[in-house]
């Protein structure tokens, strides 16, 4: 059988390092499960991608409509407003900090900079995100994965394969799909040791989440090869927009910028995430019900009987026989959530937290959708 890559010579050649690159696949969208099942797009919840259930803070709404009127003009090139204020509150300077169109891109900015096609390798952990072998693969970089502990990170796995020829090594705290976190000590004691060569990327999506988040901001203080990322997508609720931004020294910094394209983060995305930073209320009120929601599922599953992952984050990663027809079955009573075949998981879900009419809406829904004996 002819591979799709073997094709008419008059045809340009993709790389062949792609063949076998399945894309990111996403949450479901609303409007695609309502008109499948015939539902009102107004009663579908959407637990699936880890989002806010408050949606943007009213601030960062506010500084989209005041901006409507200069989109004919292109965004602030350098991000310099934003960027000054994400420096101003982590004690850095401008020239730490590098924006992306969400945290994703500055994962791709890691690789731009710091691979080539063929050399070295990238490590990061089992079930960890997709988009880290993803961009191996895009980029034709051998790509590693860490065993995990249980779902947890093995750093002492990492120690065991990093020599010289690795060029990035990921770690995610708390971790997604997993909703696993790395102790404070054990990846002080990693960060503190990691050898010379190698940059390590600390992905740090829903670091605000946690009540006792590492000290990362000082280990790029101190100058160590780390880029730490962050997002507005999650508590700041401004998914839609595409904002995040990495930390790092200057000099590893400006190695990204370089592989930034112009203008790559908007005028709406830019303005809405400054106005967020600076709402702290609705950050707070953001962390107060995912803390509620999250103690919630965890005692209702316990009550099912259902092996899951205790979460770290805003969402929890069940075990419920077959998550493919729990998904499917959950979506005819309009709540979408995440299966995990993708992450060769097929017999669990990940539920994002929502509101608690949702959460309620959930536990009524749930125990009819499960396999028999689950």
């Amino acid at each position: 059988m002819q591979s799709p890559l073997e094709i008419d010579p008059m045809t340009p050649r993709p790389n062949s390092y792609l063949e076998n690159l399945v894309p990111y696949e996403p949450g479901r969208p609303i409007a695609d499960v309502a008109r499948e099942h015939g539902l009102d797009p107004s009663q579908i919840a959407k637990l699936a991608s880890n989002e806010n259930p408050l949606g943007p803070s009213p601030s960062a709404l506010e500084a989209i409509r005041n901006g409507l009127a200069h989109t004919h003009l292109y965004p602030d090139g350098g991000g310099l407003a934003l960027r000054d204020a994400i420096a101003k509150l982590h004690g850095l300077t401008r020239d730490h900090v590098v924006l992306g169109c969400g945290s994703n891109e500055i994962i791709e900015f890691c690789y731009h900079a710091f691979t080539r096609p063929g050399e070295g390798k990238v490590l990061a952990s089992a079930y960890a995100f997709a988009v880290y072998g993803l961009m191996a693969k895009l980029f034709g970089v051998p790509f590693e994965e860490v065993p995990d502990r249980d779902y947890h990170h093995d750093l002492a796995g990492f120690v065991a394969r990093l020599p010289a020829e690795v060029r990035l090594v990921f770690l995610a705290s708390p971790n997604n799909p997993t909703g696993t976190r790395i102790p404070n000590a054990e990846l002080a004691a990693f960060v503190e040791k990691f050898p010379a060569g190698p940059l390590l990327i600390l992905d740090e999506a829903y670091y605000e989440f946690l009540p006792d988040p590492p000290p990362s901001v000082r280990w790029v203080q101190e100058g160590r090869p780390v880029v730490v990322l962050r997002t507005f997508s999650k508590v700041q609720g401004l998914a839609g927009l595409r904002i995040g931004y990495g930390l790092a020294r200057p000099d590893i910094a400006a190695v990204l910028q370089k592989s930034r394209q112009p203008f790559n983060t908007s005028s709406p995305a830019q303005s809405a995430a400054l106005a967020a930073l600076a709402d702290t209320e609705h950050i707070r009120k953001t962390v107060a019900l995912t803390h509620h929601g999250l103690a919630r599922l965890h005692s209702f599953l316990k009550e099912l009987g259902l092996r899951f992952v205790p979460g770290t984050a805003n969402f929890v990663m069940v075990e419920v026989g077959d998550g493919d027809a729990v998904f499917r079955n959950l979506q005819k009573r309009g709540l979408i959530v995440r299966p995990l075949r993708s992450y060769r998981l097929p017999g669990w879900i990940r539920i994002s937290i929502g509101t608690p009419e949702q959460m309620a809406r959930l536990e009524e829904a749930l125990p009819g959708t499960l396999p028999a004996g689950s």
